[in-house]
């Protein structure tokens, strides 16, 4: 939700609402068509806040593999639809931050937040941040170095879109409260409709269009790579040894002796992709490892035929 999007602890009302305000525009007005053409182009379903499903309630909530229920901003699915949830083939957060303090943090809540969905589904291809406003580099070198995608677009180029379009969406720190809250009432009296996609027109003149159509043709690339290796091991579990002492654990090292059991079989499933990402799951029985490959089976059979 918009309230969430404000980054900047201790802020004032007004400070408040207005990151709320400019949050709610990058979300509904830049992410949520940027993606939705990648959706429409897969023959995706793209669900997000603004969409309304009867399959889940206000919250885009997915469980991890150990029954977490987390919620995004975005999620990407194959055979989604209004009524039913699809399968999850990407995941995204989406902010704005008015202020640098804290950006490593919040690069590591929200990083921390889609990497599970990667080890929980052999569909999750793609995890992003669609960041906006002040995110330090090393904040961004965290998101990256996790394997995590980024789209960021700087503070000033925002602020710059605002005031081309006669919109002040900053202000010195040292401004009364007052003036702040006479900035903000504003705002929201003439930020709505066709002005909202004036800022946002705004935006794509000041950043090119490279900057959105690359982020979707990452988008594109991760969700259309094959499968290049697939293995498939069985995993045997021995009886527990139990020892009292490091030196009884010492002596069984030396000459090891396990004793297998015939139920205590599990399965690794590896997949090695065309563009170099991979895929590893230890699953507990066989009925879980073909559920996990059929899904797998089904995001490339429709790769292939939307995206040959």
């Amino acid at each position: 939700m918009a309230t969430r999007r404000e980054g900047n602890g201790g802020l004032s009302s007004a400070g408040h609402r207005l990151g709320q305000i400019i949050g709610d525009w990058w979300e509904t007005r830049v992410v949520f068509p940027t993606l939705g053409s990648v959706a429409t182009e897969l023959e995706l379903f793209l669900d997000n806040r603004l969409v309304q499903r009867t399959c889940r309630g206000g919250k885009l909530n997915w469980q991890d593999e150990d029954g977490n229920a987390v919620d995004y901003d975005f999620v990407l699915e194959l055979d989604g639809s209004p009524a039913q949830k699809g399968l999850p083939v990407a995941f995204f957060e989406s902010f704005w931050r008015s202020g640098a303090r804290h950006s490593k943090d919040k690069a590591r809540d929200d990083t921390n937040k889609l990497l599970p969905m990667r080890q929980t589904y052999a569909t999750a291809r793609f995890l992003a941040i669609a960041a906006c406003g002040e995110f330090t580099e090393p904040a961004r070198d965290y998101v990256l170095s996790r394997s995590v995608e980024l789209l960021f677009v700087p503070k000033q180029n925002i602020v710059s879109a605002f005031s081309s379009a006669g919109l002040t969406v900053d202000y010195d720190d040292n401004l009364s409260e007052q003036r702040k809250k006479a900035l903000v009432s504003q705002l929201e009296r003439r930020f709505v409709g066709r002005l909202e996609d004036a800022v946002k027109d705004n935006l794509l003149d000041i950043i090119g269009g490279n900057t959105l159509s690359s982020f979707k043709s990452r988008v594109r690339g991760a969700l259309t790579a094959t499968p290049q290796e697939i293995k498939i091991s069985a995993l045997k579990l021995s009886e527990p040894q139990v020892f009292l002492t490091v030196d009884e654990a010492s002596a069984f090292l030396s000459e090891p002796r396990f004793t297998y059991s015939d139920t205590g079989e599990h399965y690794r499933y590896d997949v090695l992709y065309s563009d170099g990402s991979q895929f590893s799951r230890v699953l507990t029985s066989i009925n879980q490892t073909r559920a996990l490959h059929d899904s797998l089976s089904r995001l490339v059979q429709h790769m292939r035929r939307v995206a040959p």
